[in-house]
């Protein structure tokens, strides 16, 4: 036997002993768990049958909170009470850890942060940034799975976040290609800077996790429709100014018609902080009783036929259109525009309450847009900070396989690469409906929530086109957005018909090199699927179809930016399809996400017939869209503690 062999074989011998020594490890560590969680059981009992001795608060707010906002009546409709036994048992075994820890108040942010866990040795196999266990482990890092994370370890709960991507932030993550610093999806923000119960959702948690995000302001955007090309204005007066010299007198007259009937409806629906909101009957403490004096007070302000009004927030958009008997053809379409952009459904299938918010950000005076002078990412790195200030720890390259299910219970994670993570109390899952089910053994899911998510329709993906290139040339007053309407009688929701450019470089230097601009062009959720379903991405057929679907995009881009711009110019051409959504997102059939019609059906909440595994995002109520993404995370992870944390949070950020 030669040297060569002899140190072969005990180099396999050594790798044998190892692994066996990792099973034994795994082996004996799932079984002080399941011990522990026993034990743990036992406990639980106890404290639940003392919890069904305590008196609830009386429910005579639930008709005022249901009239006086859509958020808080969904949560207790859909999102907490199918399993108020499983999230029961949540927060009992929260309850522990609640005992020995305190909320911080704002004034100690950044003074008093928990220490982050510790990073492995440099012989450990693992991975992670500390142990291969959390009470709470998130999949995806999202918009909202990292408002939920960030809120569960503002809470002081030990919660780690698992991404497949090597970059945080989901749709909303940026990428850099030869300096030029791209984003991946959203770039049309408001409500950064507000602050207060009325604030956006995101700047809320923003808030709660002392973070900020630096943003340049502005009013208007460029808009090309069969009418003709106008930069658009928000603000109570601007647009109407836009419509009379664009369109016709009527349309103004129809469209101050619409902001008197739906503004004075914005009280009800901003009255409560998306972020007093949670999935149990603890939002009768957390937000009906804390802010009922506001609540009576702005139906005092609408008076009997606002008050009246309000009861309709729950109902389609296009109701509330239809009882003002508006008819011409612009406005209709306009308000479906804006529908589509928001919640990627026209005027008759967004919930009410949801349009009327837009409408108040937008057509107050007083309105700005705002974008991150870093781009889109910032946000996401803002979220990633606080989270990381609270101890929550964020883990990138690790795709999660499967979710495990024991007992009946969702136990933790399997990871592509074999390794077990433990979920003490709970997984939450930031991705889609239809691949959270994929994650699931088939024989830990009932056949009739199974069915559900499958019947459920999906919006359509998206074309993107990514561009860097010289601003020589470009005209220097050039605005930030640009939106083209080729033909309003197909629709805005119809494929190739509506493009969306963003320019971020106009207002953030940073995102190009200098004397360059960064544009990021796509079709919102209109791209069928069907059309590349099943294509070889390295075949010349896939390649033909990018080149003949991209073409829309190029156009409506050489119309915003004029004779100087050159497709053969640029500095960096990027093509994005169905498929490239799909794999890069992980999202299936690289969907915008559920196509769920107001009236018809409702967006589902955030538990689910599995004890211990909860979703958030744009598969669960309140629906698609950065604010409502956003809420959606605050929700689960103010559903995850008691409400008495919760109260002290709300205390200390001052909502």
């Amino acid at each position: 036997m030669s040297p060569r062999q002899s140190n072969s074989q005990r180099i396999g011998c050594s790798k044998d002993r190892l692994a066996m020594a990792v099973d034994l490890y795994r082996v004996r560590n799932r079984e002080a768990w399941e011990d522990k969680d026993a034990k743990e059981e036992d406990e639980e009992e106890e404290e639940r049958k003392a919890r069904e001795k305590e008196k609830l608060f009386p429910p005579l707010l639930l008709p005022l909170l249901v009239t006086s906002s859509s958020m808080a009546y969904l949560a207790l409709d859909v999102c907490g009470f199918p399993s108020l036994q499983s999230a029961a048992l949540l927060r009992s075994r929260f309850k522990s850890r609640q005992r020995r820890r305190q909320v911080l108040a704002r004034g100690s942010i950044g003074q008093q942060s928990v220490p982050a866990i510790g990073e492995p040795s440099a012989k450990s196999k693992n991975p992670f940034p500390g142990k291969l266990e959390a009470d709470v482990v998130v999949i995806g890092s999202g918009i909202g799975g990292l408002c939920c994370a960030g809120l569960l370890a503002r809470y002081q709960q030990d919660v780690l976040v698992l991404e497949s991507h090597d970059l945080p932030g989901g749709a909303a993550h940026s990428f850099e290609v030869k300096g030029y610093k791209f984003d991946s999806g959203p770039s049309l923000f408001s409500g950064f800077q507000s602050r207060g119960p009325q604030a956006n959702p995101l700047a809320q948690v923003l808030d709660a996790l002392g973070e900020s995000v630096p943003c340049a302001s502005y009013n208007s955007w460029m808009v090309y429709v069969p009418e003709g090309e106008f930069l658009s204005r928000i603000g109570p007066t601007e647009f109407l100014k836009d419509l009379e010299t664009y369109v016709s007198d009527d349309a103004v007259r129809e469209w101050k018609k619409l902001l008197d009937a739906v503004l004075p409806l914005s009280a009800a629906a901003m009255a409560l902080p998306p972020i007093s909101i949670r999935g149990d009957w603890g939002v009768l403490l957390t937000a009906a009783a804390r802010y009922a004096p506001s609540l009576l007070k702005s139906f005092i302000q609408m008076g009997p036929q606002g008050a009246l009004g309000a009861t309709k927030l729950l109902r389609p958009f296009s109701e509330i259109v239809d009882s003002l008997q508006l008819k011409h053809p612009f406005v209709r379409n306009w308000v479906d525009l804006l529908c589509f952009l928001l919640a990627g459904v026209k005027s008759d299938g967004i919930i009410s309450a949801e349009i009327v918010y837009m409408f108040a950000e937008w057509y107050k005076p007083g309105c700005l847009l705002e974008y991150p002078l870093d781009g889109s990412g910032a946000v996401v790195d803002a979220l990633v900070r606080g989270m990381q200030k609270f101890g929550g720890r964020l883990a990138l390259g690790s795709h999660v396989d499967k979710i495990v299910v024991e007992n009946g219970r969702a136990t933790g994670v399997k990871l592509s690469n074999g390794l077990f993570v433990h979920a003490k109390k709970a997984v939450v899952s930031n991705a889609s409906m239809w691949d959270t089910l994929n994650l699931l053994p088939k024989d830990a899911v009932p056949n009739n929530y199974r069915d559900q998510v499958q019947a459920t329709p999906q919006c359509e993906s998206f074309m993107h086109l990514h561009l860097g290139f010289d601003a020589e040339n470009i005209p220097e007053d050039l605005d930030i957005h640009h939106i083209v309407v080729n033909d309003w009688s197909r629709g805005v929701d119809a494929d190739q018909n509506v493009v969306l450019i963003s320019i971020p470089s106009v207002h953030a230097k940073g995102l190009a090199p200098p004397g360059k601009h960064v544009l990021h062009a796509y079709t919102p959720g209109t791209e069928p699927f069907g059309l590349w379903e099943g294509l070889d991405r390295r075949s010349t057929e896939y390649r033909k179809l990018k080149e003949e679907r991209s073409e829309v995009m190029w156009k409506a881009v050489e119309r915003a930016l004029g004779p100087g711009f050159s497709r053969d110019r640029c500095d960096v051409k990027l093509v994005g399809t169905p498929l490239t959504h799909k794999r890069f997102l992980r999202r299936n059939r690289g969907t915008y996400g559920p196509a769920i019609k107001a009236g018809e059906a409702t967006f589902p909440g955030h538990s689910t017939p599995i004890p211990q595994l909860f979703c958030c995002g744009d598969s669960t109520f309140p629906g698609i869209g950065v604010p409502a993404v956003a809420a959606s995370g605050a929700i689960v992870a103010n559903s995850l503690v008691s409400v008495g944390q919760h109260s002290e949070l709300l205390d200390a950020v001052g909502i």
